[in-house]
């Protein structure tokens, strides 16, 4: 499998950053996946405008982005949280995909990772952050992994500090891998119940 990583922030020391590190680490010990690890900051872009867009087209850097996201078969995110919601760099970044078509995340496997130096790490930002995948036709997967009290939890090698903390990650993304892995869809999977449902009712 192709996995694509990156985490939607732009500061250098960002503790999403290292989340995202540990977790292509952590995916390039396994064998047969393919790791694309890339800084956000390769993907410059303007805030989305309307008229922007009709008189120069789709920038260079959502063009970049989306044809990493096309080439991935599974993509990890790890976000950061403000205010209790998404990042306007993420959301910004997912309001410029959208104009594409087609729409590059549609379809495709996504895992949420975060971070926060609150007690939540992150969690209320990926909640949020589900909405727009959702309406874009992702799959997002339904469990979380996130770093609570994230300026504390990682050493001077940029590692987490409790080795409980890569054991939980790892879990979380061994289990997204074996579920993206899968040829069929969530709702392919629904739609087969459905149709099994419908012969049983049928009168013999």
């Amino acid at each position: 499998m192709n996995i694509f990583l990156f985490a939607p922030s732009l500061r250098r020391g960002s503790y999403n950053k290292k989340v995202i590190r540990i977790a292509a680490q952590f995916v390039e010990s396994l064998q047969n996946h393919q790791v694309e690890l890339c800084e956000f900051n390769e993907f410059p872009m303007p805030m989305y405008d309307g008229d922007l867009e009709i008189s120069q087209g789709i920038p260079e850097g959502v063009l970049k982005l989306a044809k990493k996201i096309e080439a991935a078969d599974a993509v990890i995110i790890s976000s950061p949280e403000y205010n209790g919601s998404i990042p306007g760099t993420f959301k910004n970044a997912i309001d410029w995909l959208s104009r594409l078509d087609p729409v590059p995340l549609a379809r495709k496997q996504i895992c949420l990772l975060g971070a926060s130096p609150g007690n939540l790490g992150g969690v209320r930002g990926n909640i949020h952050a589900r909405v727009p995948f959702h309406i874009l036709g992702a799959f997002v997967y339904p469990d979380y992994f996130g770093v609570s009290r994230a300026h504390e939890a990682f050493d001077e090698n940029d590692k987490f500090k409790d080795p409980k903390q890569l054991e939980r990650l790892s879990t979380l993304l061994m289990d997204f891998l074996q579920f993206a892995s899968r040829k069929e869809t969530p709702f392919d999977r629904l739609n087969e119940f459905f149709d099994e449902q419908k012969d049983q009712s049928r009168p013999s």
